[in-house]
């Protein structure tokens, strides 16, 4: 049972302290009971967008485990406000916390699209895809208003290149015109998550993401427009919703998904902390023991660094959730394959540019 100051809506209960920074704040029982006694709001819980202007927007990725060459993240921080998000600590980059700051200070990358374009034009590129959320969902809410995902993916889609898109959101399928048309060249390969089949377990976990029901019909509209779809279901949490594996992937298989991924949850940096406190609040009776589960699979730690081992875990209760992976994709996934991208339209269109810097003529 969640205790009374549960703050609703949002992942993380706190603002960890930012490691880059010598000082912290904490807000005080005094200054609460202050608050209360005066009627005002110790703290509103609002979301603030915030534009940033970065020089460059895709990103070359060096971690052999991440699955991806270059990525991209139209917003920094990320409302969904997953309490297990890998993401969070690199919030501390921007000089803010990995806690609450993560899914309240939202970061908005406007010229993506322009830097985007400038970056395809560099006669030096060749294509390799670029995934779209690498870091944070580029579905998440702050889209509905700035739009920087649909323009993103016009510019994929004038250069005939490559681009994966990672999301839990239904969202994408306001964008359902123009992945139809990347999809025709084969352009695009959609990695769409689902952690649990629980709305309980969902609504604690991920608590600003769209309904189970809805991300299975995403699943399936995608699907029936021709548009490969893989599932990730990640993090599984031992304890949670690793019980969950098998019919996790007979529901996105029998939606339409052509593959699934997996990965065990590992709460590096302040995500340990902020876990921690999430999950003593949220499910108090079973804390310990789901602690002491996911330090099983990491060598006796949350956190785990170790390349080629923490993503999927090690001992007796990684080898489990590996089994059962391995019997889903048996059961459920014999005789699909998730076609791969073509990387070929956007080196025959090179031959249209008037120079590096020209305008393209594609059409």
């Amino acid at each position: 049972m969640k205790q009374e100051n549960y703050i609703k809506g949002r992942g993380a209960q706190q603002n960890t302290k930012n490691r880059f920074f010598e000082f912290s704040s904490e807000v005080r029982d005094d200054f609460l009971e202050f608050c209360r006694l005066e009627g005002e709001e110790a703290d509103a819980n609002k979301t603030q967008y915030l534009p940033i202007f970065p020089r460059t927007i895709v990103n070359k990725i060096s971690n052999p485990d991440a699955g991806m060459l270059y990525s991209m993240n139209p917003y920094q921080g990320c409302e969904h406000g997953c309490v297990y998000c890998f993401a969070r600590n690199t919030h501390e980059f921007w000089g803010y916390s990995a806690g609450l700051d993560f899914e309240r200070k939202i970061l908005v990358k406007e010229d993506a699209p322009k830097l985007l374009e400038a970056f395809l034009k560099r006669k030096s590129w060749r294509a390799q895809t670029i995934v779209l959320s690498g870091n944070t969902d580029c579905y998440q809410p702050a889209e509905k208003q700035y739009g920087i995902t649909r323009a993103c993916l016009e510019v994929f889609l004038k250069f005939r290149h490559p681009v994966g898109i990672i999301t839990k959101n239904a969202m994408i399928l306001r964008d359902l015109d123009i992945l139809k048309e990347l999809a025709k060249h084969q352009l695009i390969g959609v990695h769409l998550s689902v952690t649990s089949l629980s709305e309980d377990t969902r609504r604690i976990l991920e608590p600003r993401t769209v309904s189970i029901k809805k991300r299975l019909e995403t699943i399936a509209v995608l699907s029936e427009n021709n548009i490969p779809v893989n599932a990730m279901l990640a993090p599984i949490i031992p304890g949670i919703n690793s019980h969950e594996v098998l019919p996790l992937a007979k529901a996105v298989s029998e939606n339409g998904a052509l593959s699934f991924g997996y990965t065990v949850v590992r709460l590096n940096g302040a995500i340990g902390q902020i876990f921690e406190d999430w999950l003593r609040k949220t499910m108090p009776d079973k804390a310990e023991k789901v602690l002491q589960q996911i330090r099983e699979c990491h060598g006796g730690q949350l956190n785990d660094s170790r390349i080629g081992i923490r993503t999927k875990g090690e001992g007796v209760i990684a080898q489990q959730i590996r089994d059962m992976a391995r019997l889903a994709k048996h059961q459920y996934f014999k005789d699909k394959n998730l076609p791969k991208l073509n990387m070929n339209l956007y080196e025959e269109n090179k031959i249209h540019w008037p120079n590096a810097q020209g305008q393209l003529k594609l059409f």
